[in-house]
């Protein structure tokens, strides 16, 4: 690996200094590097396909940033934990300069976590496509009243929630937005998508876990507009009638790792507490 990127975030004023110390230790061995600040996607994604590494510096949010900047390049990601929670992070601060260099070495694995493709449909036309990591979210917008969700699988009906709205994850984002909802806590190394509403009325359904080759359609039925939120950061306005299909993508997150394979659940142990 000689070409690697730090991404750092503009606005944990750590991060910068962090990324540019550790640029400067490793100026000697001939690598390529470059510092950017993260919400700089448009400059990132015109240089992905030239780069072996990224090197996050911040929380998660960042880790979700980078990993679908890389998904169609499958560069893999270190994530060094600058931000509150960190379960995608393998390495802290302190950790950084130890963890790059057994990285650099070749002393690592390659941990893989399946990714989510989602269409907004409107009139039977693709509006937009995007990719997640984390979760793909079908909510109310500025008004508090409720959606009516008519969600399928594979074709089928299977319910129509009243409810804020509809969240589907993939086992990464079982521990965002969709455990504050109420769902379960799925092993980073399952395929398999879920599906929870937010704050559901009148129902006796809660989490669905699907199969990863599931296809799920969630229709939208409101007299005000919604919102399509991609990872928390990607926000599109959602009209009566727009359908919004979600699927696995056929990108990987590939994140890389130095710790013992069983690591998550000593992390859901920290972090949770």
């Amino acid at each position: 690996m000689k070409r690697i990127a730090f991404l750092f975030h503009p606005r944990i004023p750590e991060s910068r200094p962090l990324a540019e110390g550790l640029a400067k230790e490793l100026q000697s061995k001939g690598l390529d590097l470059w510092l950017v600040s993260a919400w700089e996607e448009e400059k990132i994604a015109r240089r992905m396909a030239e780069l072996d590494l990224l090197v996050t510096l911040g929380g998660d949010g960042t880790v979700l940033r980078a990993a679908r900047l890389a998904a169609a390049h499958g560069t893999p990601i270190l994530a060094v934990n600058m931000g509150h929670l960190g379960f995608l992070a393998e390495a802290e601060p302190e950790e950084l300069t130890k963890k790059l260099a057994a990285v650099l070495e070749g002393d690592y694995w390659v941990e893989e976590r399946n990714m989510l493709q989602a269409t907004l449909l409107r009139g039977g036309t693709q509006i937009e496509a995007y990719e997640a990591l984390n979760d793909v979210v079908v909510a109310r917008g500025v008004m508090a009243r409720a959606l009516h969700l008519t969600t399928s699988v594979d074709g089928e009906e299977v319910i129509t929630y009243i409810a804020d709205g509809v969240i589907i994850a993939t086992a990464t984002g079982s521990t965002a937005y969709s455990l504050a909802a109420g769902g379960p806590i799925l092993d980073p190394r399952l395929r398999e998508l879920l599906v929870t509403p937010i704050a559901p009325h009148l129902s006796a359904t809660r989490s669905l876990v699907l199969p990863a080759h599931s296809e799920i359609k969630v229709t939208i039925e409101s007299d005000q507009p919604a919102t399509l939120t991609i990872d928390g950061q990607i926000h599109q306005e959602l009209l009566n009638g727009d359908t919004v299909v979600v699927r696995e993508s056929e990108h990987l997150c590939r994140l890389l790792r130095t710790q013992p394979r069983d690591y998550f659940y000593k992390t859901l142990q920290k972090r949770l507490k």
